[in-house]
């Protein structure tokens, strides 16, 4: 066992332990997007004759059987390699003996690592929008359902203009399609190969051809200076993070309105006993727990966005191992969005609407408004006078309002 920086000098088991970390199982879900990578740099170390072609035809079998090994499970990064690097490296010089050793010229952990979690999160995010968009038709398709159901309107957690649930539906659909094109958006930052910024500054004098590997990775653009290039780490983290806890919130504030909507009090929905838990004390009692969670769980991006942010943005240019810290918030924060969404799609279509409920919640002093509105459109009133006069014809507001 051998890892890429071991000189042989040995490494306490502590030390290994506390600055491996959980950096190895980390890792476990960037081996097919390093192994993806090391097959371009292999093919770009070949292009500019470091490699034979014999040597890159071998390289190139070999990384695409141990990528397919360890998606069928037959090995996982251990603590003693450390990262996904050493693990594929160690595998590699297995199968294919020096020509294994050839393929890390012109390049370092650093750039390696930062190349296969980019092309991690550009699929990441990809996803988690397209998670974003199935919600927002599965709303739509309850929207279609039971549209035309009255239901009040809130300002101020008080009855306001009557509405309908397919407009309360629409709202949060529309915010989820916004959430999808925020995250296509935070992109930007992760399309930009780093691959040859090395250690993060360049390889001297030899010479590569970035822009090959920018072509067969799919990056737009190849990421230039080589010294920005570490500058830049935490920032297409931060930028996911951020998307993603905004899409986290318009789910939260869903599930806040269906919480509020299934109390006893409101009654406007019923949880089914598939969707709802029960009560250790209480025979009779449905608990939303999967509304709350899904509530609460949206400060779980919100925190790994201002984990991200704190560990960045103090360093000093250049390369430091803080940055190592940056993949387990970025993980767990995407991963609890795209929990989210998963659940919300899975109960929403299960959810009973009551419309005798929402009908009689409806405030018939809210419904002078209209009766403005007419004034205004029929005999020329401006709506100041008309709602001067509606005001005074009954208890109760006109209509909701800031």
């Amino acid at each position: 066992m051998s890892r890429l920086w071991d000189r042989g000098e040995g490494l306490d088991a502590a030390v290994l332990a506390y600055t491996a970390g959980e950096d190895h199982a980390l890792d476990d879900r960037l081996v097919a997007h390093d192994v993806r990578a090391s097959r371009a740099h292999a093919a770009m170390l070949a292009a500019c004759g470091y490699l034979r072609e014999e040597e890159r035809a071998a390289l190139d079998a070999a990384l695409e059987e141990i990528g397919a090994a360890h998606a069928r499970g037959e090995w996982r990064v251990t603590l003693a390699e450390e990262d996904c690097h050493t693990a594929i490296e160690n595998r590699l010089v297995a199968r294919v003996g020096e020509a294994g050793l050839r393929i890390h010229l012109g390049r370092s952990r650093n750039d390696q690592v930062l190349a296969a979690l980019r092309l991690w999160l550009k699929d990441a995010l990809s996803a988690l929008a397209g998670q974003a968009r199935a919600l927002a038709g599965v709303l739509r398709e309850l929207a279609r359902q039971h549209g035309h159901l009255t239901l009040p309107g809130y300002t101020h957690l008080q009855r306001a203009m009557p509405t309908a649930v397919g407009l309360w539906l629409e709202g949060f659909a529309a915010e989820l399609e916004d959430d999808a094109e925020g995250l296509e958006a935070a992109r930007r930052r992760a399309d930009r190969n780093p691959l040859g910024s090395a250690a993060g500054y360049g390889t001297g004098q030899l010479r590569l051809d970035r822009e090959l590997t920018t072509r067969l990775l799919g990056f737009a653009a190849v990421q230039e200076p080589v010294t920005a290039v570490q500058l830049s780490r935490g920032k297409a983290e931060a930028a996911a993070l951020l998307e993603a806890a905004l899409l986290a919130r318009d789910c939260g504030r869903l599930a806040a309105d269906l919480c509020l909507y299934a109390t006893a009090e409101f009654g406007f929905v019923r949880l089914p006993a598939g969707v709802s838990t029960g009560s250790s004390m209480l025979p009779g009692k449905r608990n939303p727990d999967v509304f709350e969670l899904a509530r609460g769980r949206s400060a779980e991006a919100e925190a790994a966005l201002a984990e991200v942010l704190a560990i960045s943005s103090r360093l000093p240019s250049g390369y430091h191992r803080d940055l190592q810290l940056l993949k387990k918030p970025l993980f767990r924060g995407l991963d609890g969005v795209g929990a989210t969404l998963g659940v919300l799609a899975a109960v929403l279509p299960r959810l009973e609407f009551d419309g005798a409920r929402m009908a009689a919640a409806v405030d018939p002093s809210c419904r002078r408004v209209e009766e403005a509105y007419r004034l205004v459109i029929e005999d020329g009133l401006p709506f100041r006078e008309a709602y001067r006069r509606v005001a005074g014809g009954g208890e109760g507001p006109v209509g909701g309002g800031a």
